[in-house]
């Protein structure tokens, strides 16, 4: 179920496990950024990347195949000792609900404070969320935003960041046929995407 990276001893005291759920389609240089802030801001002990079989939210729409956007994902933190890919949304019925992924997590990692690492129009969305009272009561949320800090919410726990880097996988996708935009990427995965031409590149 899970990819395991080589990271540093597990400190004293109770593990700080933050998820980072999405598509990855692809992962760029934005989601690793956002990831390690919101390791050094809120002293985590690391943080799982999450790909989903398919978003609730994005039904219909299309995305790279699992697998390729699972490749990019290793390629892009290889050799990051904080980070951990887990492919439990990927082995689901579609579609991914997040409630679903946080009780398996939950399950594994009993004695862990468990956060979620998502953006600030998501945090807007969280109350429409499927079982957000089980949300609620199970994670804290560290949300990366541009412009004014999230609006509090009762019974929520909330972590705001300020966004660090610009990236956005719609522009990347976008931007493969014409010629790939690779400043967003890691090097590796930019040579995925062309060898693959995924995306149109």
């Amino acid at each position: 179920m899970t990819t395991e990276m080589p990271g540093r001893p597990a400190p004293s005291g109770t593990p700080r496990i933050c998820l980072f759920g999405g598509t990855f389609d692809p992962v760029h240089l934005g989601h690793t950024a956002a990831a390690e802030l919101a390791l050094r801001q809120l002293g985590l002990d690391q943080v799982r990347f999450l790909p989903c079989r398919i978003s609730p939210h994005k039904l219909g729409s299309r995305s790279a195949a699992a697998e390729h956007r699972l490749a990019m994902l290793e390629l892009a933190l290889h050799g990051i000792g904080w980070a951990r890919i887990d492919r439990f949304d990927l082995d689901q019925p579609e579609p991914s609900y997040s409630w679903r992924t946080v009780l398996a997590m939950r399950e594994q990692f009993p004695e862990a404070r468990l956060f979620w690492l998502l953006g600030g129009d998501q945090w807007d969305d969280l109350p429409d969320w499927s079982r957000a009272d089980l949300l609620a009561g199970t994670l804290e949320f560290i949300v990366v935003r541009r412009g004014p800090p999230p609006g509090p919410r009762p019974g929520w726990t909330c972590h705001p960041l300020d966004a660090v880097h610009p990236a956005s996988a719609t522009r990347i996708r976008d931007s493969a046929p014409a010629g790939l935009r690779t400043d967003w990427l890691a090097p590796e995965v930019a040579t995925y995407i062309r060898r693959h031409h995924l995306y149109g590149a």
